[in-house]
């Protein structure tokens, strides 16, 4: 249970409604420990099969008869109160640890993301929480009603024991409750192993699934849907194998409890026999012992499921602690617009940490300039532009943009100050209008539709069914390549952003989307500093600057008719891919 202080806070704001539940967990543990058998045990019966019984009116048999459903009526309120109250807290506590997942899922850096599956993040999201709100739910149900129950039990029996001659030795029967520890024990103890096993494949059948979805042109393109459906039956099999491995556990505890409990009862009944113990005492001492040894078997339950639950935290946890890397300093430089001036001091950066992508980069950007990016797959290019919005944190080295470093600044004041255009760009799932808003979040209608004339993109936005309130479909799904790297550049126009990162935005297009964005490229970049990952030359011609990378370096720097004639690497690459594109225009 320690495992679980920390979220205590989150039940400040419903402390109330979490004190009711304890509450009505009391009074339950109370009627079905104590009450109940008493009234039972101690007045119905007695006074319904007495010698006297014949001589009472009918109101006095209904006035008896009325004791149990009244004595259940209440027991039933309390019950139903407290499962009520603990519901509600569980399903409080679920939402504020999902939003806390969420949020740090905001924050965390592109590395993270690298390491980790979107299924198994998924999972960790969605299944792992829900089985923490099962373990908070149930637990939160049952470990104030059990207790109270067993301990009422337990005074009912000391109770009888007192008032009863030779009854206090039949508490000896109660010798057998250390013995139901050990099936618990050993139970627990398997069902943790097992826990954790189910919580990471279902991560696994999650992982299965997403990159399925995310794959359907690709899997049907090359015949994969018998394959993929194959990885998915094995992933199936393997949830369902662990599934029943819990089930088997969790089966075999209440059985055996139940077991232990009857060699009890059977020793009472032993000793009521030979020590004439009255009938009324001897149904008492046993319910009493009934209501005793129930809540061991449901505690004995409610070990299972915290096991269960400590394997899902487990899982969260790795999430809501994970480091953060990238954050804000305690103390910010305060940062309005800035110019641009951007540089590189001795830069190197390693995604693992024995081996380095960018070694000793060292170069300065001043304002307004068109920086063009080059050189072979894997030289350090967009390691280098996605260094810029800090995305990732230098190995060694530092980044400044107008000579203050990316440390220094907040995120958010940073990230304000640059616009990124990616080769694929993301829409989210909602209205263009709404999509182009990104850009800038308090832009009026007027300026939103004038970034979309100048991206080119208001024509094609007036002739889709409801206009700027077309919803896009997922990731954009909706709308061809085109017309999605087109709302990608209205809202880089929006933003109007000092520094602007074009990832080549116009690589995966046809010619006539390729030569509406080159159009509104040459307005976008006025005025700002500009870096263009290359990986077609002829999207930098209009570049005042090219930097060569090559195995993690910059190996040469400078306009292109210069690089021409002095780089032997930019010479090699220019010259194969304007042949390639000879070829291909032959």
């Amino acid at each position: 249970m320690r495992r679980f202080v920390p979220y205590i806070k989150y039940l400040k704001a419903i402390r109330a409604q979490f004190i009711g539940s304890v509450l009505c967990a009391a009074l339950y543990g109370i009627i079905s420990g104590f009450v109940l058998n008493y009234v039972l045990m101690k007045k119905v019966l007695p006074a319904v099969f007495s010698e006297g019984a014949r001589d009472m009116s009918t109101w006095q048999i209904a006035g008896y008869a009325a004791l149990v459903p009244a004595v259940f009526l209440v027991r039933a309120l309390a019950a139903f109160f407290n499962s009520y109250l603990v519901s509600l807290c569980g399903v409080r506590v679920l939402e504020q640890v999902r939003l806390d997942f969420f949020q740090r899922l905001q924050a965390l850096p592109l590395n993270f993301f690298a390491r980790h599956t979107s299924g198994d993040l998924l999972s960790r999201g969605l299944a792992d929480t829900n089985q923490l709100q099962y373990t908070l739910t149930n637990v939160g149900n049952e470990i104030f009603k059990q207790p109270a129950t067993l301990l009422f039990a337990l005074g009912a029996l000391i109770y009888e024991a007192s008032s009863t001659p030779d009854a206090w030795k039949m508490l000896l029967c109660l010798a057998s409750v250390p013995l139901a520890v050990f099936p618990i024990r050993y139970v627990g103890k398997h069902i943790l192993r097992r826990a954790q096993q189910l919580q990471s494949q279902l991560g696994v059948v999650s992982d299965r699934l997403s990159e399925n979805l995310s794959a359907t042109k690709e899997i049907r393109a090359f015949g994969l849907e018998e394959r993929e459906t194959n990885r998915f039956r094995t992933a199936v099999q393997s949830l369902f194998h662990v599934q029943m491995k819990i089930v088997k556990y969790s089966s075999f505890l209440s059985p055996t409890i139940e077991f232990i409990s009857s060699l009890g009862i059977a020793g009472t009944l032993v000793y009521a026999y030979y020590a004439n113990i009255p009938w009324t005492s001897f149904l008492f001492i046993v319910g009493a012992i009934y209501f005793a040894y129930e809540p061991i078997k449901k505690i004995g339950a409610i070990n299972n499921d915290l096991k269960r639950g400590l394997s899902a935290l487990d899982r969260i946890e790795e999430i809501l602690n994970a480091p953060l890397e990238i954050d804000d300093p305690a103390n910010p430089v305060a940062v309005d617009r800035l110019q641009g001036r951007i540089a590189f001091q001795n830069v190197s950066f390693a995604y693992k940490t024995d081996t380095h992508v960018l070694k000793d980069v060292t170069i300065d950007l001043p304002p307004g300039t068109v920086c063009a990016l080059v050189g072979p797959s894997g030289a350090g290019k967009s390691t280098f532009a996605n260094l810029v919005p800090r995305f990732y944190e230098v190995s060694n080295g530092g980044v400044t943009i107008d000579g203050i470093d990316l440390r220094a600044m907040k995120v958010a004041d940073l990230r304000r100050n640059i616009a990124l255009v990616s080769q694929d760009p993301v829409l989210f799932n909602d209205t263009i209008y709404n999509n182009l808003l990104l850009g800038r979040a308090g832009a009026t209608r007027e300026e939103v539709e004038q970034a979309a004339k100048d991206a080119f993109a208001h024509d094609f936005i007036l002739s889709q069914p409801n206009g700027y309130d077309t919803m896009v479909g997922e990731r954009g799904g909706k709308l061809s390549g085109g017309q999605k790297q087109r709302v990608a550049l209205a809202r880089a126009f929006l933003r109007n952003a000092p520094i602007l990162i074009l990832d080549e935005a116009t690589s995966a297009l046809d010619s006539e989307s390729e030569a509406f964005i080159q159009r509104a490229l040459q307005k976008l970049v006025v005025g700002k500093t500009v870096l263009i990952i290359a990986h077609r030359f002829s999207t930098i011609r209009d570049a005042s600057k090219i930097l060569v990378f090559e195995e993690g370096r910059i190996v040469a720097h400078g306009p292109h008719a210069q690089l021409y004639g002095t780089s032997p690497l930019y010479k090699t690459l220019y010259d194969r891919q304007q042949g390639a594109g000879a070829e291909v225009r032959a």
